[in-house]
């Protein structure tokens, strides 16, 4: 009997040091859940309170447009570091009665009266994060009502009141967004309205702690009694003006007023018989696309997950994609951007052609196209009825610009930190009224032109590299979605702006742990250099649907406070 004991806690301690993290009975060993199954409905986001408002608008009879709207409503007040009505929106929606997926763009522009000259004759080499200078006009409230013209059922009062009321009562602040509010604080605490709002016991809010935001309560109150044109003509936008002519900041009442989104035809490319659906710039979605073109010409399913050879390749692929996306993803409005061309066949195979299985590249060309002369929180809802949203919605860095108009409840967005402000002939180039390149981006997966897969993944310049990454897990890997979003990931990063080449000498391979300390060898003898970090690899939400039973699937990873969640 002692043999055997000691033969099983001998087993234990080999598995406490193996990377397993529970002895699961099906499944990947790193995955923490099963999927979510339900027939009604279902709802992930990056907030447990938010999933749950997103469920309590669907059982009442609400589509799932106006449950993701609540949802982005209440993540606003929750999860302040990442999102809110002072950002923009993107949106890819499947609608049942039409049978076909609908694009949302609902990111705003640059101010009329702001131009790159200031910044040269300042000797400025780039946007600011902080501060007046890289406000753009916040899109989101008018992409809520756009959306919901188009495929809402329920009033926008009813849409907006749990917000409401949470941020009138208070609510628990969660683990990892205590975190997230407190990592950024310092450098913003004397942004204007800054304190006010997010410290009001003079330091940021802590894990537990009941957080209220009655200002927030009191804008969402005015936005659903007077519509989209109380944020962008009324009381709201004569705030926000004032505000920024009175900090140095250059939106005015004229730019709020004219703000306008728009519905776009999404882009895609067959990755192995599944239709992969983004949005084409200004957003980076594209550079997923073209990672993926490259990939289907290696036998990813042979090398095997975590393998130094795929995770080779898939580093090579996203380094070529992304010198692309430097050079030509910008506002299409001011520039013939080439999609066709980098989406080519042909073009592929010159790029693949670049790629050394055995030696990492120091640096990779930008494609020779002709062309003319141009944090964030993710959710995805489905509804009784086979509607599916995949949405994402930003304020970009945490806490953005820091600048929370008076009385208001929320920061405005640093978008047109984005901008080159060097290069006047740049795709990038800031211009009075273009929309930055943007790094949010929903995505899509339809299988002989019916809806499989609504994901995301939140992260900044992570966002294509993950996307790319959770495809191969589903597809070539075969794993479920849970246990896509839950396996441990990559994520490569250049040593310059966005705005520029993407590599010096080769970036940082980035992994997060998981992986074998043999991959990582064989990974440094190709010539990658490695790097670890923490928090840095995304935020991952899906919703599956299996159309012959009529069941959907729901996950939501680890590395966030999330919770997919069903009826």
């Amino acid at each position: 009997m002692k043999s055997n004991t000691y033969k099983i806690l001998c087993f234990l301690v080999v598995l406490s040091f193996s990377g397993y993290a529970q002895d699961r009975l099906t499944g990947e060993s790193f995955t923490t859940r099963s999927e979510i199954l339900a027939k009604n409905g279902m709802a992930a986001t990056s907030q447990p309170l938010a999933t749950q408002v997103a469920l309590d608008i669907l059982k009442k009879g609400g589509s799932a447009m106006d449950a993701a709207i609540a949802a982005n409503a209440m993540l606003g007040l929750v999860e302040p570091a990442s999102c809110g009505i002072g950002g923009d929106i993107f949106a890819i929606v499947w609608s049942a009665k039409d049978q076909k997926l609908f694009g949302f763009n609902g990111s705003g522009r640059a101010p009329k009266s702001l131009t790159i000259d200031y910044f040269m004759e300042k000797d400025m080499k780039y946007v600011p994060f902080y501060g007046p200078l890289p406000v753009t006009v916040p899109g989101c409230v008018d992409g809520w009502f756009a959306l919901h013209d188009k495929f809402g059922k329920l009033p926008m009062e009813d849409l907006l009141a749990p917000a409401i009321q949470y941020g009138r009562e208070g609510f628990p602040v969660s683990e990892v967004i205590a975190y997230e509010m407190a990592s950024n604080y310092e450098v913003l605490k004397d942004q204007p309205g800054f304190a006010n709002t997010y410290m009001p016991k003079g330091r940021p809010p802590v894990k537990g702690e009941v957080f209220q935001n009655t200002d927030l309560a009191n804008t969402y109150e005015q936005i659903s009694k007077k519509g989209r044109d109380a944020f962008y003509k009324g009381a709201i936008a004569k705030t926000i003006a004032a505000y920024m002519k009175k900090h140095g900041g250059f939106i005015t009442l004229d730019d709020l007023s004219a703000h306008t989104s728009n519905f776009i035809e999404p882009v895609s490319v067959n990755y192995r018989g599944y239709e992969v659906w983004e949005l084409p710039p200004n957003g980076q979605g594209t550079a997923a696309l073209q990672m993926l073109n490259i990939l289907e010409g290696f036998d990813i399913a042979s090398m095997g997950f975590g393998s130094p050879e795929y995770l080779h390749v898939l580093t090579e692929a996203k380094k070529l994609a992304y010198e692309d996306r430097a050079k030509f993803y910008a506002d299409p409005e001011f520039n013939k951007i080439p999609l066709d061309a980098l989406l080519s066949e042909a073009y592929t195979g010159k790029r693949k052609g670049l790629i050394d299985v055995n030696k990492a590249a120091n640096s990779y060309p930008a494609g020779d196209l002709e062309i003319e002369t141009g944090n964030t929180t993710y959710l995805t809802v489905a509804d009784k009825d086979g509607n599916m949203v995949s949405l994402i919605q930003s304020i970009y860095s945490e806490f953005a610009s820091g600048m929370v108009p008076d009385g208001l409840g929320f920061v405005l967005q640093n978008r047109g930190q984005m901008f080159n402000v060097q290069d006047r002939t740049h795709a990038n180039a800031l211009e009075p009224g273009k929309r930055p390149f943007h790094t949010i981006i929903p995505a899509f997966i339809t299988k002989e032109g019916k809806p499989w897969v609504s994901f995301g993944l939140m992260g900044g310049a992570v966002q294509p590299q993950g996307h790319a990454q959770i495809i191969v897990n589903v597809v070539d890997f075969g794993m479920n979605l849970q246990e896509a979003g839950d396996a441990p990931r990559m994520r490569h990063r250049g040593s310059s702006q966005p705005t520029g080449s993407q590599m010096t000498n080769g970036g940082t391979l980035y992994l997060e742990s998981g992986f074998n300390p043999e991959t990582v060898r064989e990974l440094r003898k190709k010539g990658h250099k490695i790097g670890f970090g923490v928090g840095m690899f995304g935020g991952y939400q899906a919703i599956g649907v299996d159309l012959k039973n009529g069941v959907y699937t729901g996950a939501s990873e680890s590395r966030k406070d999330g919770q997919a969640a069903g009826y």
